[in-house]
């Protein structure tokens, strides 16, 4: 890291001089930036030291607005009255989807080439299933350019893996079971779930036995009738019998499960996802994580080449007087020495190819670089709020013994 710092003074200086096609900064030119993260978070701590850097070194302005999620409710309003807003980060699919009206396409500014994109263009020299994921969300244009990225994925605590003489992760659900049971006999509980997480174990299991198209048909239809739902019921009345799911599952209130079984080493596995080890280190500052794919179960079903992901993302107000210059610096936040500390300091995944991974994410580079198929979040089960109200009390009285499988399938018809 230190020698990606030290190598910012480069870029920097680059920066400063015109860029090809882009123009040099004009005078008094002032970008107004609003964000998701708040200034005390580590995402918001890196973003505000690179735009003081940027501003310094380019002599162009930037007015930082630090939301945090109540951009969701506050960002709408403020376009819809013409305030100034030159660019805007949430959720890829937030973006492109309720803020989609006030984008501007970037694929001309993505062509270009950038000091830290070593004389190749933007485009090139980022992460490009997820610039594919954005032309798909902007119906063939780039119309936001994904940073932060994130996958759902099986976080697992290493050593109590090997404490339990596990010497590998499962691919099947056998194996998964396997996992479970040494785990048990160790001691140890093998997973646990909180209530905002109970949608996301329904969908993806459900994924696994029927597919992503059947499963996303459900919550589309409002239809539970599929077998498939008594055999869920089956799968968890086993786990919860046997003892491999934690007995605290059931009333886990976030973020219950993942600070005081998680982190407290209390529980070996919880799927979830790579933002996890960030949320978790103040609690749990030397954990040793590893990351695997939700197991494949049925033929029928999706494997482990099917995972959910995604990435925050910037937009360009089409609106805004200074395009180019909001371009320079997201180019500025997703490549080079500060893409790097993006990723180590709120240890998560890198935009720019050249860029490492933390330590802790090794594991889920190969999940997410082996992933062919992408799942929405939670394969939709959180779409509809009815639906996912109704599969946290069933799944929870499912667990605690309270329903037979018959009764849980029952009870996801109604």
């Amino acid at each position: 890291m230190k020698k990606q710092i030290a190598g910012w003074a480069l870029f920097a200086a680059l920066f400063a001089a015109v860029l090809p096609g882009c123009g040099g900064s004009k005078s008094g030119t002032k970008l107004v930036y609003w964000t998701m993260w708040n200034e005390t978070e580590p995402q918001g701590q890196v973003i505000g030291r690179a735009i003081a850097a940027f501003t310094e070194e380019t002599g162009i302005q930037v007015e930082v607005n630090y939301n945090g999620r109540d951009i969701r409710k506050t960002l709408q309003p403020a376009l819809d009255a013409g305030e100034t807003i030159d660019l805007f980060d949430e959720d890829i699919e937030r973006v492109s989807n309720t803020w989609g009206n006030y984008l501007l396409p970037l694929d001309s500014y993505a062509a270009k080439s950038y000091p830290t994109t070593g004389g190749k263009p933007f485009e090139q020299v980022v992460n490009g299933t997820l610039l594919t994921l954005a032309r798909q969300l902007g119906n063939g244009s780039i119309r936001n350019i994904p940073y932060q990225p994130s996958a759902f994925v099986t976080m697992y605590n290493k050593d109590l893996f090997r404490r339990a003489g596990i010497t590998a992760v499962p691919g099947t659900w056998a194996e998964f079971l396997d996992v479970c049971a040494k785990l048990k006999a160790a001691g140890i509980a093998a997973i646990t779930v909180d209530d905002a997480y109970m949608a996301c174990l329904f969908g993806y299991t459900m994924d696994r036995l029927v597919g992503m198209d059947a499963t996303l048909a459900m919550v589309r239809n409002n239809d539970f009738s599929s077998p498939a739902v008594l055999e869920f019921g089956r799968i968890w009345q086993n786990m919860a019998r046997n003892g491999y799911i934690s007995p605290n599952a059931a009333s886990n209130i976030w973020p219950a499960g993942q600070v005081q079984e998680m982190a407290a080493g209390r529980v070996a596995m919880y799927l979830n996802g790579t933002w996890l080890p960030n949320e978790l280190k103040g609690n749990a500052p030397g954990m040793n994580w590893g990351a695997f794919a939700w197991p494949a179960i049925n033929p029928a079903g999706d494997g482990v080449e099917a995972n959910n992901f995604g990435a925050q993302s910037f937009g360009i107000n089409k609106n805004s007087k200074y395009p180019e210059e909001a371009f320079r610096l997201i180019v500025w936040l997703t490549t080079g020495p500060w893409d790097a500390a993006l990723a180590e300091e709120s240890i998560g995944i890198p935009m720019a190819n050249d860029s490492s991974w933390p330590q802790a994410l090794a594991e889920a580079k190969a999940v997410v670089d082996a992933t062919t198929k992408r799942l929405p979040w939670a394969v939709g089960m959180e779409d509809n709020p009815d639906i996912n109200a109704k599969i946290k009390e069933n799944f929870a009285r499912l667990v605690k013994g309270e329903l037979t499988p018959e009764q849980f399938a029952a009870a996801m018809r109604r």
